[in-house]
């Protein structure tokens, strides 16, 4: 008989069980040893068993049933996975008991049922320990009934933060007994209540070891287990509401189609299964679910890149959806930007027989956008379950600071509305009621193409709103999707900039997923996040204006062409910036780009390949940049509960789109790990669940992408292994029509004549089950050229006004060597580039041109090209620099120029026919069209650097916290005949030399505190923090900044160590005294004697001048000085 079967009334044979777990990912406590120890005494004494582990993987059904309770020994941080916590939940709800002791409540912040459990979250602490006077609220319980009315006690005292209501109050603390205490007269310190089932006591004592020495102290946690514990009932997992997760093998990411897509950015799944993608550049894609075959069935001439220097547009082909009635109709809707209008559009088109026909095009809607500026076209189209079309735009807004001016946006909301400045105002289009940007629209399109308002919009029509509007307020909304049920809208939002708050503009910039239960408007460019305000700024004399109110947004733009008075701004529904998240810490830290997936519901797929009930009404969201996506568990009101990492263990190559096909798969778009280019690991992706037999998992990797004939290549399933145990095959596919099959997990290939072979490994177990690679594509014929950059001096960091010094080596097998001299300049491109942040959609594409443009003249040069043209002469056919002049200012000409080229033709500039180049790939002929176009100054880039040089670390600009130097170079080869030219890059970053102080990677004794909105680190009387593998060559010093609430008496040492606190001593200097109220103060740690070259662990010692002191001070960053 199960467990669930049990009566709750059972009693569990023996004697009661507890489970000590002493797990820590944060900080750990001197006083777990005595505390296991102290629990194992009482154990003995008062007749129950005491297991003690570290080890999570105990946290699991079967094993956690035995125990009367949990007991949570100062834990720190993240403790728990998502499969773990859902047992202990289930735990819980089954009848067990739980005990946290001090710093429980400083462990798992992501997960707010354990919040809940717990009764609170730490928030801040005063420095070290001091006697306190407790004031005892409940003397008939069993951990305080031994106690007076008040218990004076030395421990380390906790404020909290969410502190549940609904517990049961033991002990509170007198804030007048000692100092630091930020709670008021409600300070809760002990409290036990029921939960979820369970029964749960929680004490914030027992910080030192001395409290596990003290006999109060142990009475007091011997009443707290003997609560938990209860009476030793067997639990009743019937009671259980938590559903257990499924085991992440049961997911496998299965790769449709790689290696084969050029920037794509949406798709369509059909419902048949086969799945339209389109690109940004124009091209429409369709996998053939039966054929397992990628093909073109369409093009659309789109706007997609500027000749403006230094500026990228992301406009292009962004959106497409299928109708809900396509079985039907054959009806898709694409939104793009037109090459020869400035508007952004929405159409239909009819697809059938797997040809999109262009003459079906009906235009829906159409909107002005502004172009020769980057950036934010947003451009996802989706549909609700009563068939309104959704479709998301972008505010085509510039969002980094405008050059030679006084004052700029700097990472926070664009508001210049100077005349002249109207790319820099978001006000203009994202909080304008009479603009379509910047927006969500909702409408429903009828039959003869044009389309009705629906009830529920955010405005009616008038001369100052746009009736189409359903959510407003928004900057890059990219992805979106409908809940099929409850109607609800979610969108990802990628948000501005700013790595942290400022007193004078607003918030740092955070990134957002958001939900629309009903029409609304979202904040931006005033708001961010939960609703955190931007100031008004006027850009003319910089004076900052007052906070933007939530509940009464007013653009007062001068480019407003709609209402001012705006309704209530909403709170985003999650919301991350670059550095931890404090209300979402499972997101990360890093780059960021939100994204919102489906919400699934099993019951409307088949059960033979849906997924499993599990995620029954979790929306799924997904980072381009992090590369997470996360399973969000909402309550019945569609209100946030928590977030779980779905497929942690899987790689995603910057997913880009997600949704759920009918089938109840998900399918994975992936954009792949490069801005503006063809990525080899750009990718169409199915994840498949499986209940029964696992198939077998797989990687691929191989020994070389590219080389010389004959080219030999070790191709290697990697990490190929069965969840199951059972024996795999594997099946080589070479891309050249020849196959093989091996039972070891590696094969050598040698390809014999030249060309582009997409290579991949089916893994099959002896159960049939089988799992497709991902597809790597290898060229035979010629090798990609090895370059190289090397920086003089520190490789890490830049130092202002100390210039960069490089050196660029370039080697190829047929071309050369710049060692030898013989390489030609020509194809070498050096740039330099500085920028703040990592938002790499900012960064010039002048590589991918001039690089595109260097193979296109070494393609032409290998072919029959140069036997009829001539660059500036005309020979049997017109020069090249004829053919620019004549089609440079036809923006259809590219595609036209490059077909010609595959196709041949005539009678354009005499009798004379043009050959056709079948060989020709049409993106070789592209690139042959980018050479001829470049010839006329098509490409408007700056020229190279010289291979050996110098350059400004802030390349001409201004200096940034944030800023980081790119130094990139890339080397195209001349190829042969019949050989492709292949282009070899390098690149390197150095980051500004500033360190925040709380960014360490280990600490002890030290802590994190935030004064006065920023961020310090607080050193104790003797404490350190490390940094780990900086890079220290030519650094002669430390320049240390702080904060003082009072002047310290004696101050602190503060030591400067190599690799560990008793390492190599480089310095120190005293910090405290002289240091004024509440303003940065600086000190400097020289190094009179460094001389080192390599990376080293750094460790900032901190010890009190004297133990007496008493004042803390706040450290906010380090800054590296140069020699």
């Amino acid at each position: 008989m199960g467990i669930g079967a049990v009566s709750c009334s059972k009693t569990r044979p023996g004697v009661p069980k507890v489970l000590v777990f002493t797990k820590t990912t944060g900080f750990r406590h001197a006083s777990i040893p005595a505390g296991i120890k102290a629990i194992q005494q009482l154990g003995k004494e008062n007749g129950f068993e005491v297991d003690t582990t570290e080890n999570a993987e105990r946290f699991t059904e079967d094993s956690l049933q035995q125990y009367a309770a949990v007991i949570f020994l100062n834990t720190t941080g993240d403790v728990l996975n998502t499969r773990q916590e859902a047992d202990f939940e289930r735990y819980i709800q089954a009848g067990g008991g739980y005990v946290g002791i001090h710093s429980a409540t400083d462990t798992e912040y992501d997960w707010p049922w354990y919040g809940k459990l717990a009764g609170a979250y730490f928030e801040s602490h005063p420095p070290g320990t001091a006697k306190a006077k407790l004031i005892i609220k409940n003397k008939s319980h069993a951990a305080t009934k031994h106690l007076q009315d008040t218990w004076e006690h030395t421990d380390e005292w906790y404020n909290f933060k969410n502190v549940n209501k609904e517990t049961n109050v033991l002990i509170a603390v007198d804030e007048k007994s000692y100092t630091g205490g930020k709670m008021g007269d409600d300070h809760p310190i002990s409290w036990y209540h029921n939960y979820d089932g369970g029964r749960a006591f929680y004490t914030e004592l027992g910080h030192t070891e001395e409290s596990y020495a003290e006999s109060a102290y142990l009475q007091h946690i011997l009443g707290g287990i003997q609560y938990a514990m209860g009476k030793n009932q067997v639990l009743d997992y019937s009671k259980a509401t938590t559903q257990r997760l499924p085991d992440e093998d049961r997911f496998t990411k299965q790769v449709l189609n790689s290696g084969n897509f050029f920037e794509p950015t949406e798709m369509a799944i059909l419902p048949n299964l086969d799945i339209l993608v389109v690109q940004r550049r124009g091209e429409i894609l369709f996998y053939n679910n039966t054929t397992k075959a990628l093909s073109q069935v369409g093009f659309l001439n789109v706007y997609h890149k500027t000749d403006v220097p230094k500026v990228n547009a992301e406009e292009g082909l962004m959106g497409i959806a299928a109708d809900p009635e396509f079985a039907k109709n054959n009806y898709i809707y694409l939104f793009y930007s037109p090459v020869d209008t400035s508007v952004n559009r929405l159409s239909r088109f009819v697809f059938k027989d797997n040809k999109v026909v262009p003459e079906s095009e009906k235009v829906i809607l159409q909107f002005y956008s502004q172009r020769n500026i980057c950036c934010h076209t947003g451009g996802s189209i989706t549909f609700g379950p009563d068939g309104l079309l959704y479709l998301s735009t972008g505010d085509n807004t510039t969002p980094f600071d405008e050059p030679n001016q006084a004052y700029t946006s700097k990472g926070f909301g664009p508001q210049d509305d100077r005349p002249g400045h109207l790319q820099y105002d978001g006000r203009r289009t994202s909080s304008n009621t009479n603009d379509l940007r910047g927006k969500i629209l909702r409408i429903r399109v009828k039959e003869d193409g044009s389309y009705e308002i629906p009830e529920g919009n955010l405005f009616k029509a008038s001369d100052k709103t746009k009736a189409e509007i359903y959510a407003m307020g928004t900057r890059n909304p990219y992805r979106i999707s409908v809940d099929r049920k409850t109607g609800y809208l979610y969108w990802g939002e990628v948000g501005p900039d700013a790595s942290k708050d400022d007193s004078t503009r607003g918030p740092q910039g955070y990134d957002e997923v958001n939900q629309a239960k009903k029409a609304g408007y979202y904040g931006y460019p005033l708001f961010i996040a939960d609703n955190k305000p931007y100031r008004a700024f006027d850009y003319e004399t910089g004076v900052s204006g007052a906070y933007f109110n939530p509940e009464k947004p007013i653009n007062n733009s001068r480019n407003n062409t709609g209402l001012q008075e705006l309704p209530p701004a909403q709170k985003a529904f999650i919301w991350y910036p670059y550095g931890k998240s404090e209300e979402f810490p499972l997101v990360g830290t890093g780059g960021r780009n939100a994204e919102a997936g489906p919400v699934y519901y099993s019951e409307f797929y088949p059960k033979e390949t849906r997924f499993p009930d599990y995620y029954n009404g979790k929306l799924f969201i997904y980072d381009w940049i992090r590369g997470w996506i996360m399973a969000v568990t909402m309550d019945k009101d569609g209100n946030y509960v928590k977030m779980e990492r779905f497929m942690q263990g899987t790689k995603f190559n910057a997913p880009i789109d997600m949704e759920m096909g009918p089938d109840g798969r998900l399918y994975v778009l992936e954009y792949g790990n490069g801005w503006f280019s063809k990525n080899a690991d750009a990718a169409l992706s199915r994840i498949d669940f499986n209940g029964g037999n696992r198939a077998p998992k797989t990687g691929l990797s191989v020994s070389k992408l590219t080389g010389g004939l004959p080219f030999k290549v070790k191709i290697t399933a990697d990490g190929a292994t069965d969840p199951d145990g059972d024996e795999i095959s594997f099946l080589w596919n070479f891309g050249n029509g020849n196959k093989k099959e091996t039972k070891e997990p590696f094969v050598e290939q040698t390809f014999t004549t030249a060309g582009e072979y997409p290579v991949f490994v089916d893994v099959t177990d002896s159960k049939g089950a089988t799992t497709r690679s991902k597809m790597i594509s290898v060229y035979a014929g010629n090798e990609t050229p090895e370059v190289n950059i090397d920086i003089a001096g520190n490789k890490m960091f830049y130092f202002p006004g100390k210039p960069v010094r490089y050196t660029v080596n370039v080697t190829d097998k047929e071309d050369g060597s710049t060692a030898a001299g013989n390489l030609d300049a020509a194809n070498l491109y050096v740039k330099a580039l500085y920028m703040e942040g990592r938002d790499k959609a900012g960064m010039p594409q002048g590589h991918q041109i001039v690089s595109g443009a260097i193979a296109g003249k070494n393609i032409m040069e290998t072919s029959d090209c140069k036997t009829c043209h001539k660059p500036n002469e005309k020979s049997i056919g017109p020069s090249f620099m004829e053919v620019a002049a004549k089609y440079k200012d036809d923006p259809k000409s590219p595609e036209y120029l490059a077909e010609k080229i595959i196709k041949g033709g005539g009678g354009v500039w005499g009798e004379t026919a043009m050959s056709a180049h079948p060989g020709i790939s049409n993106s070789e002929a592209k690139q042959i069209v980018e050479y001829i176009f470049s010839l006329a100054g098509g490409n408007k880039q700056e020229p190279s650097l010289p291979a050996t040089g110098s350059v400004s670390p802030t390349v001409g600009g201004e200096l940034k916290d944030r800023g980081i130097f790119y130094l990139i170079a890339s080397y195209t080869d001349k190829g042969g005949a019949g050989i492709r030219p292949i282009t070899g890059t390098a690149n390197v970053e150095l980051r500004n030399p500033k360190i925040q102080a709380e960014n360490y990677k280990q600490a002890d004794g030290a802590a994190t505190v935030e004064f006065g909105g920023v961020k310090v680190l607080i050193p104790t009387v003797s404490s350190w923090a490390a940094y780990k593998d900086l890079d220290l060559a030519e650094v002669n010093g430390i320049e240390l900044t702080y904060f003082v609430q009072e002047t310290p008496q004696h101050g602190y040492v503060v030591a400067a160590h190599l690799d560990s606190p008793t390492g190599e001593k480089l310095g120190e200097v005293t910090i405290g005294p002289g240091a004024v109220k509440e303003t940065a103060t600086t000190a400097t740690i020289t190094f009179p004697t460094w001389t080192g070259n390599q990376k080293h662990t750094l460790y900032l010692v901190f010890k009190a001048v004297d133990a007496a002191e008493k004042t803390p001070v706040g450290i906010d960053f380090l800054r590296l000085i140069a020699k």
